[in-house]
């Protein structure tokens, strides 16, 4: 999926809003958003969002001088969650059907995205997910699929979230490789992030090698185009993922919400629907 114009405005307001987050003065705010101006001119609208987020943070992250500037959040997100995990699991498993309140739930987790919102309420959104109509739910496509399936690929999308993961994929019972991104960018999740939320108990966990906020392939490990042109099925989390391989040609299950009118136009949604699409 191409960067578009609106896109641009986007990129400001992440910086605006990162600036203020890790408490930046309103001076060195001031003056990275004079330099991301002149750097966004330059970008490329044939390259996915993702990558051009790399820029826009690598350059927050010198003005910070921190490269993991969301590691307190992303914890406080993920202690959460885990706080929420015992009653959620109960639910899921007194359910009529497990799996698919677990489906729900995983995307219900994906509200955790400080890219594209500095506060949410995570246990209202979750209240409010499981009985909402969906925009698209592919679910007998998916359904059917892992049935069929001896394993699974799962590609992570940030922390907190994975405890939703966790969630699902114990609920799944399959047995699961969770990737998660090289190094820290913004509250996407890294392995010290998926190890917190235990899913090392669960799953196999593996870097894709890449560093962007998605899974930009031309950036990624052998390893993990190996297994992703192999896997029997493949679930996606979140709208970086689908950013950047809604047009890969690889048969995907994409689980999101769509956050920006961007992406809810490209899936043919509402913005702020649910979403689970199967990309063939």
């Amino acid at each position: 999926m191409r960067t578009f114009l609106d896109c641009i405005p986007c990129f400001m307001i992440q910086a605006l809003r990162t600036g203020r987050l890790v408490g930046l003065s309103d001076e060195k705010i001031l003056r990275l958003l004079i330099e991301l101006g002149g750097k966004i001119k330059k970008i490329k609208l044939d390259d996915p969002p993702p990558e051009t987020a790399v820029m826009v943070y690598d350059l927050i992250n010198s003005y910070t001088g921190e490269p993991d500037a969301f590691k307190r959040v992303k914890r406080q997100a993920t202690d959460r969650a885990l706080a929420l995990y015992p009653e959620l699991k109960k639910e899921v498993t007194e359910a009529a059907d497990p799996l698919g309140l677990a489906m729900r739930l995983a995307t219900a987790g994906n509200v955790i995205d400080f890219g594209v919102s500095s506060s949410y309420d995570l246990e209202s959104e979750i209240q409010k997910i499981i009985h909402q109509p969906f925009g698209r739910w592919d679910e007998k496509e998916f359904k059917k699929a892992i049935s069929q399936a001896d394993w699974i690929l799962y590609l992570g999308d940030n922390a907190g979230e994975t405890v939703f993961d966790r969630l699902l994929i114990e609920t799944m019972g399959h047995k699961v490789t969770y990737v998660v991104r090289e190094k820290p960018i913004i509250n996407d999740a890294t392995m010290e992030d998926a190890l917190e939320a235990g899913l090392d108990k669960i799953a196999t966990i593996i870097s894709s090698g890449c560093a962007t906020p998605g899974t930009v392939l031309s950036q990624c490990t052998q390893k993990f185009l190996e297994l992703l042109k192999k896997a029997p099925v493949i679930i996606s989390k979140g709208q970086g993922n689908y950013e950047t391989l809604s047009e890969s040609g690889v048969p995907i299950f994409f689980f999101l919400k769509a956050k920006c009118d961007v992406v809810a136009r490209h899936l043919g949604v509402k913005k702020g629907d649910l979403v689970l699409a199967y990309s063939s």
